[in-house]
C-alpha cells in the first residue's frame, strides 16, 4: 500500500497524494494551467501525469522540444502543429 489517503469524497476510483514542491514551481504550475484552461490544478497535474506515463519513451529533451514548438505556434514564430502530430501519435 502506498501513503497516500484514499479518497473519503464522492469518487472510490481516486485517491489523494501528497507531494512537495517549492513554492516557485507551485506558482509556475498554478500559472499554467490557468493559462491552459484547465478547470483546476489536480486537472492539468493529472493531464501531465497521463501523458508521461502513456509516453514514457520520451526523454526530458524531448518534453523540452514540445514545449518549443507549442511556444512558437502560440507566439505565431512557427507553423501550427497538432498535438498527434508532435507527439507522433498513430492513435
Amino acid at each position: 500500500m502506498s501513503n497516500a489517503d484514499t479518497n473519503s469524497g464522492s469518487d472510490p476510483e481516486k485517491t489523494n497524494i501528497n507531494i512537495r514542491l517549492t513554492e516557485t514551481f507551485l506558482e509556475d504550475i498554478d500559472a499554467t494551467w490557468k493559462e491552459e484552461g484547465y478547470n483546476s490544478r489536480s486537472e492539468f497535474i493529472r493531464d501531465a501525469l497521463r501523458d508521461a506515463v502513456r509516453h514514457p519513451e520520451l526523454t526530458r529533451e524531448s518534453w523540452k522540444e514540445i514545449a518549443a514548438v507549442e511556444h512558437a505556434r502560440r507566439t505565431g514564430e512557427s507553423e501550427t502543429f497538432t498535438r498527434d502530430e508532435i507527439l507522433g501519435d498513430d492513435e
